[in-house]
C-alpha cells in the first residue's frame, strides 16, 4: 500500500487528541454548570475556578462558551455567574420524561388540598434524595424545597422511606460504608437507632421526620414503586409542627401512604406487602 493510501485509511493522527481535549472541555464546561446549579444565588468567576480547581483564565473561557450558548448568563451589577433558562428547559424535559414525575403532580396538588401542606416528590441519588417536584402550601408559613435540592438519606422523611425499602444488603452497606452526619439535634446517627427505625418503617408503610432535617419541621413519606416493587421515588407532605404535631403524624402518613400506592397502581408498578 503506497504512503498516500495509508494516509486516508483510519483517523488522522491528530484526531486522538483532539477528540479528548474536546471530550475534557465537554467534561469541565459540565462540571461548570453542575456547580452553578448548585448556587441558586450565583458565584463569582473565582469561586467557580476553585471549586473546578481550575484556572480562572480556563474557567472564563469555558463560562463565556456556555454563556454563548443561552446555557449560563452573567450579572453585570456583581458579575456573578448563574445557570441560564437553557439548562432550566433541558432539566425540565428530564423531569416531563419521567413517568413518575409526570404522574405524580396531580396526586401532589390533592395532598396539597386535603392536608392544606406542602407535597414533595423526590428520588435517590447515592447517598441522598433529590426533590424533583413540589405543589406549595397555601400557607404564609409553609415548607418550600428547591427543586434539584438535596437531603441525607438518613435525615429526611423521603430519604429514610426510600432507604427502608432499599435492599437489605444495600442499606447495610450504605450504613456501613459512612458516618451518619447529625443535621439536627434530632437527626438518628447511630446505625441501630436507623435500623429500629427502618423496621417501624417497614411495618406502618410511611416514614416520619421529627425535626431531623430541621427543627420546626415535621415531615411523612411514602414510597412509590416500580413493578417489582422497588422503589421508584417517594412522596411526602411537611410542614411547621405547629401544624402538623406528633398527634397528628400518623393520620397524614397513612393518607400519604394510600395516595403512594395510587400512584404506584397508575404506573403499574406492585406495593410490597411488608419488609
Amino acid at each position: 500500500m503506497s504512503e498516500a493510501k495509508r494516509r486516508t485509511v483510519g483517523r488522522p493522527a491528530s484526531a486522538a487528541k483532539t477528540s479528548g481535549g474536546h471530550s475534557q472541555s465537554l467534561v469541565r464546561g459540565l462540571t461548570l454548570l453542575e456547580y452553578l446549579a448548585a448556587s441558586p444565588l450565583g458565584l463569582a468567576l473565582s469561586d467557580v475556578a476553585e471549586k473546578a480547581d481550575l484556572a480562572p483564565s480556563t474557567t472564563h473561557r469555558l463560562l463565556q462558551a456556555l454563556q454563548s450558548q443561552g446555557f449560563v448568563t452573567q450579572e453585570n451589577e456583581q458579575g456573578l455567574w448563574r445557570i441560564d433558562v437553557k439548562t432550566f428547559r433541558i432539566g425540565n424535559s428530564f423531569l416531563e420524561a419521567r413517568d413518575v414525575v409526570a404522574s405524580s403532580r396531580p396526586f401532589l396538588r390533592r395532598l396539597t388540598a386535603e392536608t392544606g401542606e406542602t407535597a414533595n416528590l423526590g428520588i435517590r441519588d447515592g447517598d441522598t434524595a433529590v426533590f424533583l417536584a413540589q405543589h406549595e402550601s397555601p400557607q404564609m408559613m409553609r415548607m418550600i424545597t428547591r427543586l434539584g435540592s438535596r437531603a441525607p438519606l438518613h435525615a429526611s422523611g423521603v430519604g429514610k422511606a426510600l432507604l427502608a425499602w432499599m435492599p437489605a444488603d444495600e442499606r447495610a452497606r450504605f450504613l456501613d460504608s459512612r458516618e451518619l452526619a447529625r443535621v439536627t439535634e434530632n437527626t438518628l446517627c447511630s446505625p441501630d437507632a436507623l435500623l429500629a427505625e427502618m423496621q417501624q418503617i417497614g411495618q406502618q408503610g410511611f416514614a416520619c421526620d421529627r425535626e431531623e432535617h430541621a427543627i420546626g419541621l415535621h415531615c411523612v413519606a411514602a414510597c412509590v414503586y416500580d413493578e417489582h416493587a422497588t422503589p421508584l421515588a417517594a412522596i411526602s407532605v411537611s410542614g411547621p409542627v405547629a401544624r402538623i404535631p406528633e398527634s397528628r403524624l400518623l393520620a397524614l402518613g397513612a393518607l400519604v401512604r394510600q395516595v403512594a400506592d395510587e400512584i404506584t397502581n397508575q404506573l403499574g408498578g406492585q406495593v410490597p406487602r411488608s419488609l
